[in-house]
């Protein structure tokens, strides 16, 4: 007796540009989901691909909702189907922390993080980023959003308790302020409801923030000057900058900037 059922024919390996980007991606499994703050969820990854990764607090990586590898997700462009999230915690034996804020709409990001369960894939690249703490500041001042909380976090978990810091941190209301380290140096100011995009807020907080001469090195026995870092969504980052440079005299190599969303923008939604 003959069996007569078609024989599956082995899977083709990936080749070109699928191939290359396939080598190049994490794939993770997601082991926990739960609420960091009232708008953010604090998602852990875990898998031996995160093992002995390179990462500097306040790096980010990029995330797929949807697997670039498959070529129907490929026709559509990669800054569709990826979304960059700053890293919250790192552990080299391999697990990874996104602490991810819902932004509302149905974006690509938004829509995976609001759905992502423990037990789901996760696809991811290495760290990377270049806002990272410049360790001969004088002075680290931290001015951003809901999102730049992530980052600002990490690095300034990873600061010498030495370090002079100061910040201004912009939020919906005190539920959704993430917990940082070092918080008697840091200033909440809250939306209560407005828009955070072009916000004026965060400004006009900094605005009344006392803060040393940009100019001179501060007296903490750090060879640098103080040293700004800019985060969140895009113009309002433009407008502080733009306190920065012009109401306070800082110079714009002191300011560290990243934009990180800003409405209707594709890939920053």
């Amino acid at each position: 007796m003959t069996d007569d059922s078609p024989v599956a024919s082995p899977a083709r390996p990936r080749r070109g540009p699928l191939a290359l980007l396939d080598r190049l991606l994490l794939r993770t499994r997601v082991d926990s989901v739960d609420p960091l703050a009232r708008s953010t969820r604090r998602i852990v990854l875990t898998g031996p691909a995160l093992a002995g990764l390179t990462w500097t607090p306040g790096q980010n990586v990029t995330l797929f909702p949807r697997d670039p590898t498959l070529l129907g997700n490929w026709r559509q462009g990669l800054r569709d189907i990826k979304r960059s999230y700053s890293v919250w915690e790192y552990d080299p034996d391999g697990r990874l922390v996104l602490a991810v804020y819902d932004h509302g709409g149905d974006a690509p990001g938004a829509a995976w993080a609001r759905g992502v369960a423990p037990g789901d894939e996760a696809i991811i690249t290495k760290p990377d980023g270049h806002l990272v703490a410049r360790t001969e500041a004088a002075l680290h001042l931290f001015v951003g959003d809901d999102t730049a909380a992530v980052p600002f976090g990490a690095i300034l978990r990873g600061l010498p308790a030495s370090a002079q810091v100061r910040g201004v941190f912009e939020c919906d209301s005190p539920a959704d302020a993430l917990p940082l380290p070092r918080a008697e140096h840091l200033t909440w100011t809250y939306r209560d409801g407005a828009s955070a995009a072009d916000s004026p807020l965060l400004p006009a907080a900094l605005a009344g923030l006392d803060l040393p001469d940009p100019r001179e090195p501060a007296d903490t026995g750090a060879e640098g000057r103080p040293v700004a870092y800019v985060a969140g969504e895009a113009r309002t980052c433009q407008s502080v900058r733009r306190h920065l440079v012009s109401e306070r005299g800082w110079d714009r190599r002191q300011i560290v900037v990243q934009p990180f969303w800003t409405p209707g923008k594709r890939g920053m939604d």
